[in-house]
Formats: C-alpha cells, sequence, structure tokens
C-alpha cells in the first residue's frame, strides 16, 4: 500500500491546520519506513545507533506518552507500561531490532489511531487551549493542547530529518 500525504491548508482555523501538520509529519514518516524489510529497519547509520525501525517505535511511544498519558492522565498501555525505563531509557529504540515490520507498523499505527481520539475529545472539551491532566515536572503546570501538538509536530519534523539520513543510507532512497 502506498502511503498518502495530504498537504496541509494554506487557511483554515488554528485546530484544523495543527492537526493537518501533524498528520502531514507522521505520513512522511510512514514514506520513509515503506517497503522496507526488518533488517532495513534495524540498520543503522554509524556513528549514530539510530534505525528507523527505533524511530517508529519512539514516535509510537511520543504519541501515547504526550495524548495519552499527559494531555489525558490515562496509562500508555502496553508495551510500555511493562518497561523499566531507569534499565534502559532508550528502551523503544532497543527493542525495535527485536519487533517485525509488520509489530513496528501496527503498533505506530495504533497509537496514532488512540492520538486521534485524544485530540478529538480534548479539542471538544476545551479546544486548543485544554489543560494536561499531567502537569511539567520542572514547573508543575499543566500543558495546552497547542502546546503538545506544536511539540508532536517539532518531534516528528526532527525524526524525519533523520529518517530521510537513515532511508537514503540503507537503499539510496532519497525525497521528500
Amino acid at each position: 500500500m502506498t502511503v498518502q500525504r495530504t498537504d496541509p491548508p494554506l487557511a483554515a482555523d488554528e485546530a484544523t491546520t495543527l492537526v493537518a501538520f501533524l498528520d502531514f509529519h507522521r505520513a512522511t514518516l510512514r514514506m520513509k519506513v515503506e517497503g522496507l524489510d526488518a533488517e532495513q529497519l534495524r540498520t543503522p547509520h554509524p556513528p549514530s545507533s539510530l534505525t528507523l525501525g527505533g524511530l517508529m517505535k519512539h514516535v509510537a511511544l511520543d504519541e501515547a506518552s504526550w495524548f495519552g498519558e499527559v494531555l489525558h492522565g490515562r496509562p500508555m498501555g502496553e508495551p510500555w507500561d511493562s518497561v523499566d525505563w531507569d534499565a534502559d531509557p532508550d528502551w523503544e529504540h532497543h527493542s525495535a531490532a527485536e519487533d517485525t515490520p509488520e509489530e513496528l507498523h501496527r503498533l505506530l499505527d495504533a497509537a496514532t489511531e488512540q492520538a486521534r481520539r485524544d485530540i478529538d475529545a480534548a479539542l471538544a472539551q476545551g479546544g486548543l487551549d485544554q489543560e494536561s491532566v499531567k502537569p511539567d515536572r520542572r514547573e508543575g503546570r499543566p500543558f495546552s493542547l497547542r502546546w503538545i501538538l506544536l511539540h508532536m509536530i517539532e518531534e516528528y519534523a526532527r525524526h524525519n530529518g533523520h529518517a530521510d539520513l537513515l532511508r537514503e543510507a540503507v537503499d539510496g532512497a532519497t525525497g521528500e
């Protein structure tokens, strides 16, 4: 299946624009990993230890963390809740090498679909000003949905840059 990516609207309300940019970056990462096998998804480009599979699992964790745990105060669910994060703070990056491409895609798809439901619920409750249940660790203040959406756009955009380099190193594919 070919990943379909839609450009964000040139003129829309703020919430529609932010969600569209997040979806654009979500689709971009999916394009970067499309058609790769397990070996390709676990191949790093030294000196970095990052892999495309690790990036997929990392953003799935981010989706579950920011939209489920932080915004709505809900446990992230498995596989995240049983991880000993103190023993391996980068577990999602390391453990992705053991996952099949199907498992990685399923995990990312499930996290993204739940995040979409979480975003819709927050928009219906308080719009972009909806505050998170879980506060910031440093300041003790809640995050707004607006802040979380912008952070996730930034997170995907940064990792899509990594994915560009990793994909080219894996099989020479370049492009958007």
